[in-house]
């Protein structure tokens, strides 16, 4: 089937790791085989052959290789023929048994799909419960950590409060989330329900102002992770900080990403007296700052990151001041808090670690759901906003607290489609039961929508993020708005800079210095190179009034509301070694991204009782793969090595 749907996975070029030559993928079988295989396993978890068309260039990039990647081997495991420069062969042994072992014992894994190998055992081996048998792999890693530049990780740190502060304004402005967001609703289904049931729940449109009065008086509560590139204007300029984008729900990896950091900080702390990694950590940092730094800073080398400690406290935060608002001694229920997952969600340790902490920590239990199962087992109290998760086997109701959104990010956790008015539209009928209660949700709609990429677009014009900002506020405004790459307009509102950019791609062969972004999360929906003139292309009315450049005029379809056009941002290169399921899938030159997590709660009219960072992450991928998400297969986990 992945070969009839997708036939032009054939088509990519593989570089032998043993030969110079470029040789067609179709005089290998074993590579073709290969291929044949990650497209069968991996199209499973796709809802459909357009989902995994979107994926599929940079699947088959994981198959492909240029001259700096030079150590992809071709059988995917970990062999003779794997050389890493500045690295002994004993050296990266040892690399890789201390990184499958660690994650053994510390849960740096993640779940295997059903249809992996690992799976197919013979029926006497498999589960004697009712439950599927589930089986753990190593995530995927970058065997050592990336050089990164300490007072750029701090400033990452340090833009956290003010991204958080932002988030909240932006929410409780209906009227800017409206006029911002007017054109994508038009064409794009999933955003325009959102911004439907915002307007009914918060603005009390529609359906009048009772529709959403246990709604307007919850808490709220962010878990936002901002994700930024190193970016080098020019060829002798020192790198900053830009943000790629800023996600306001389901920001994943918190658990495993601290795991990462530990991994790292034992090898790079274990293998340090024998000298064994200091030519390869070096010549990364000169990578990143031109000279290797020779100090013994006390910033240098890895940090640890506190988001296993900072977003259970942040939940709990808001799970205490629910309890204290809503739940009296004497009512018999069990307060939760509610994670709200997918079906079958394979990134369940990422999830289990924070479940598991915030027991430990505050003795707070979780119950795990999906929208389909909220719909049949959670019920909404109209006269009291209570959400609660009727008792079985005899126990005691369950109340729900706070809502933690680790679904409901993307058009496919909503299978049953839009339409609420028949009631077959289950999944919009829980988030909207969900939204209406008194419990505090992460996030809210308005969290939500902020999130957007076209709120991101709009945030950067000039004079907008200091509408959300007094005067007298210092100087947050100038902070956030040092972090924004160039971001561009492709709706109604568009102005002279914005088809400025339009025309750099049309007329000038600008394609590789911009990005195409729809609304979504997730990745793999983004265009990029000759995909992103041809859908430009596709999109617009050119019309000649002359010869000359002045003589063109650009028309854009209204088809273009639902993207923005962004500014491609040129990272340093460096040197990693990749993991997939415990085994080196290669070396080669590699890029990353860094995400800082924030937390805050706030009441319904606006005061903040907590706001912070909350830790980081940090994803390396190839330098030729376009998309970045770790869950989608794109990329690896990995942690700064502050230099």
């Amino acid at each position: 089937r992945a070969v009839r749907h997708h036939r032009r996975v054939t088509d990519v070029i593989y570089h032998h790791p043993r030969s110079s030559s470029m040789t067609n993928i179709r005089a290998r079988p074993l590579a073709l085989l290969q291929t044949i295989l990650l497209s069968t396993s991996l199209a499973s978890s796709f809802s459909s052959p357009a989902t995994f068309t979107r994926h599929r260039r940079a699947i088959t990039s994981r198959f492909t290789t240029s001259s700096s990647n030079d150590g992809v081997c071709e059988n995917g495991n970990m062999s003779d023929s794997i050389q890493v420069p500045l690295l002994s062969s004993q050296a990266l042994d040892d690399l890789v048994e201390y990184a499958v072992s660690f994650s053994a014992a510390n849960g740096l894994q993640v779940q295997a799909p059903s249809s992996s190998p690992a799976d197919a055992e013979p029926d006497a081996k498999k589960s004697k419960t009712s439950l599927p048998k589930k089986t753990y792999i190593t995530a995927p890693i970058s065997l050592l950590p990336q050089s990164y530049p300490a007072p750029l990780f701090n400033k990452a740190t340090t833009l956290a409060n003010p991204f958080n502060m932002l988030v909240d304004k932006i929410s409780r402005d209906g009227e800017f989330l409206k006029e911002t967001l007017k054109d994508v609703r038009g064409v794009d289904e999933y955003t325009g329900k959102l911004l439907d049931m915002y307007e009914e729940i918060y603005l009390g449109e529609r359906k009048g102002m009772d529709w959403g009065a246990h709604a307007r008086r919850a808490d709220r509560l962010g878990i936002q992770r901002s994700d930024y590139m190193l970016h080098q204007t020019d060829k002798n300029g020192a790198y900053a900080l830009k943000q790629v984008e800023l996600n306001t729900i389901a920001s994943s990896f918190a658990g495993l990403a601290s795991s990462v950091a530990k991994l790292h900080s034992f090898l790079t702390t274990r293998m340090e007296g024998s000298g064994r990694l200091k030519d390869f950590l070096e010549e990364n940092d000169r990578c990143v700052n031109g000279v290797a730094n020779e100090s013994d800073s006390p910033e240098k080398g890895v940090p640890e990151s506190p988001a296993m400690s900072r977003l259970p406290a942040a939940m709990s935060v808001a799970h205490d001041r629910y309890c204290q608002r809503f739940v009296s001694d004497t009512t018999k229920v069990e307060p939760i808090i509610l994670f709200v997952v997918q079906p079958n969600e394979t990134n369940t340790v990422d999830q289990r670690l924070l479940e598991f902490a915030l027991w430990k920590n505050h003795q707070i239990p979780v119950v795990r759901l999906s929208l389909g199962e909220i719909h049949g087992k959670v019920s909404l109290d109209e006269g009291t906003g209570r959400l609660t998760i009727d008792a079985e086997d005899g126990g005691i109701q369950q109340e729900v607290t706070v809502v933690y959104f680790r679904a409901g990010y993307a058009p496919t956790d909503y299978p049953s489609g839009y339409n609420t008015k028949d009631e077959s539209g289950i999944e919009w009928l829980a988030r909207e039961r969900l939204e209406r209660g008194h419990s505090t949700k992460c996030p809210s709609l308005g969290y939500h929508l902020a999130g957007t990429k076209k709120v991101q677009q709009e945030l950067a014009r000039i004079g907008v993020v200091e509408r959300f900002f007094p005067r007298d506020s210092g100087d947050e405004a100038a902070q956030v708005r040092t972090a924004f790459a160039g971001l561009y307009s492709l709706g109604a509102d568009a102005n002279e800079q914005d088809m400025q950019a339009v025309k750099e791609v049309l007329f000038h062969g600008g394609e590789g210095r911009f990005v195409l972004k729809p609304q979504r999360e997730g990745g793999g929906y983004n265009y990029y190179g000759e995909q992103l003139a041809e859908k430009l292309k596709q999109n617009c009315t050119i019309v000649n009034y002359g010869d000359g450049e002045d003589d063109k005029s650009v028309q854009l379809s209204p088809a273009l509301s639902e993207f923005i056009l962004m500014e491609r941002l040129f990272p340093p290169q460096q040197r990693a070694i990749l993991l997939r399921n415990g085994q080196v899938e290669g070396t080669g030159m590699t890029i990353s991204e860094l995400g800082c997590f924030g937390t805050i709660v706030a009441t319904h009219d606006a005061e903040v009782v907590h706001n912070e960072y909350a830790g980081f992450l940090l994803r390396t991928k190839f330098s030729g793969v376009d998309e970045g998400g770790v869950a989608s297969g794109f990329a690896t986990l990995s942690s700064p090595y502050l230099c």
